[in-house]
């Protein structure tokens, strides 16, 4: 076979590139530590390295966005343990008016107290966040969320509950609405609600009432009627006679599967009604019993009817404070869950980091045996290429 010597140089430079180029290209894996330098290198292994870092690159995402929502729902936690704080303090307020000692001018001055609570409560509700958007307007973030008008209280915000994405399947709400939290409480005990007549002369003062056999009980207005101081009958929102009985003091009145006690003495013709609970505000709550507390006392029946306005407050403060604590209940359970998982996430990168770097890493034990094998065989390569050009047919002769 003829090689003529144009062609013996090309294939000597061809071979030293080929050989310049691996070097470089291992050089250059090394200086970098990644074994895949272009999707060419390897291009399965590429296609699956872009996978794994779009999910770690999500999961970094998640992340971020679990650190929003926990510092939303902390921001929130303060805020409902401070709406805790007022309204135990409005019914350690309330106990204390609801003293026979208390005089018409301290009362007053506790009812003035238990409005600048009132006060509080609504600025509470209306509180920002760091963001500046208001916590309690739903999705109507920048909405005020309670205003007070000549109707009473009204929230204009919507029932709406922001899903903030933690997990690949997993989803959850960093706020409360302000309509759960502050308007959506029942009155009384939670099933009915009792209330004595205004015009009462006795001294009847109701106790808390209990549903003793929920079966029995038919929602509906009851109105208990004293036709004489021991003797009583409890007729339906149209008049049809329900139950009648003796009475004494002690005693319980029970119809319909409900029970509720009277203190004092009821006198002829008075009255105390029984309804079924709804929805009620609490600052309205707070209100009412403001005025009941403010009430001036000059008899008896006036005093009466102040300690059952404060005991009926009392029980719809209580239903605040227990709503207030679900609603702070949810926002501990929604807080854990998202601790649970940025955990589950950061395990989950991790697996996903060491597998990319099982595909992408460069064994710098085999890469430094490559580069020296690569060197040597092009330095003798070289020195060949060199000997090998100088030859010539005319150095033969």
């Amino acid at each position: 076979m003829r090689v003529s010597t144009q062609g013996s140089f090309l294939n000597g430079l061809t071979a030293m590139q080929r050989l310049q180029a691996a070097l470089d290209r291992t050089q250059q894996q090394i200086s970098t530590g990644r074994r895949l330098l272009t999707p060419s290198d390897d291009p399965i292994a590429a296609s699956r390295s872009v996978e794994l870092r779009e999910s770690i690159g999500r999961l970094s995402q998640f992340d971020r966005n679990a650190g929003i929502a926990t510092n939303r729902l902390a921001q929130e936690e303060s805020a409902l343990t401070s709406v805790n704080d007022v309204l135990q303090r409005v019914r350690e307020l309330a106990l204390q008016a609801n003293n026979a000692s208390q005089s018409n001018e301290s009362r007053g001055q506790i009812e003035v107290e238990l409005r600048e609570l009132l006060d509080n409560l609504v600025q509470l509700a209306n509180q920002k966040d760091g963001g500046g958007r208001f916590m309690f307007s739903g999705n109507l973030e920048e909405t005020v969320p309670v205003t007070r008008s000549a109707g009473g209280y009204e929230y204009n915000g919507d029932q709406g509950r922001r899903l903030i994405q933690i997990g690949e399947n997993r989803q959850v709400a960093d706020g409360d609405p302000g309509s759960d939290v502050f308007f959506r409480i029942r009155s009384g005990n939670g099933v009915f609600s009792l209330a004595a007549a205004d015009t009462n002369l006795g001294s009847g003062v109701l106790t808390t009432g209990s549903v003793v056999d929920p079966t029995a009980w038919v929602a509906d207005q009851y109105t208990v009627t004293f036709t004489a101081p021991g003797t009583y009958e409890v007729r339906d929102s149209g008049a049809a006679l329900v139950a009648t009985g003796a009475w004494q003091p002690g005693d319980n009145i029970v119809f319909n599967g409900i029970e509720f006690g009277i203190q004092g003495e009821p006198a002829a013709g008075d009255e105390f009604v029984v309804a079924p609970s709804v929805y009620q505000d609490v600052f309205s709550t707070v209100e009412q019993l403001a005025e009941a507390v403010g009430t001036s006392v000059s008899d008896d029946a006036a005093q009466t009817r102040m300690i059952n306005g404060i005991n009926a407050g009392l029980l719809n403060i209580d239903q605040a404070i227990g709503n207030i604590v679900d609603v702070r209940t949810q926002v501990g359970s929604r807080l854990a869950v998202i601790e649970k998982q940025i955990d589950t996430n950061g395990a989950f990168s991790l697996t996903l980091q060491e597998t990319l770097a099982g595909i992408e890493d460069l064994d710098y034990a085999e890469a430094l045996s490559r580069l020296s094998l690569e060197a040597t065989t092009l330095e003798a390569a070289q020195q060949s290429f060199v000997r090998t050009q100088q030859l010539s047919l005319f150095n033969l002769l």
